[in-house]
């Protein structure tokens, strides 16, 4: 078994926090009910311009969670063409 982790960093074009959630919560809902994974927006929670989003995933091997995470980034890319990933990072732990 391997656990998957991204962690995808967005610049975003909101003027204010309020503008930042409009677009923050729907990507993160819509990654758990799609992909069934665990995500969470885990930094720069203050930050008005950029929001970091975590996402893990549990599959049988590495290849299969590194895919998995793979259509998850991609997917984040094409539901907000306005939120740039600035950066983005995996990791995959044996469990």
């Amino acid at each position: 078994m391997v656990a998957g982790l991204l962690r995808i960093r967005l610049r975003l074009p909101a003027r204010s926090l309020k503008e930042k959630r409009a677009i923050v919560k729907p990507v993160v809902e819509r990654l758990r009910h799609r992909f069934n994974a665990a995500v969470a927006e885990a930094g720069d929670l203050d930050a008005r311009d950029a929001a970091t989003v975590m996402v893990a995933v549990l599959a049988p091997d590495a290849a299969h969670a590194a895919r998995q995470l793979q259509t998850i980034a991609r997917a984040v890319e094409g539901w907000r063409p306005d939120a740039v990933i600035a950066d983005i990072e995996t990791e995959l732990i044996s469990v």
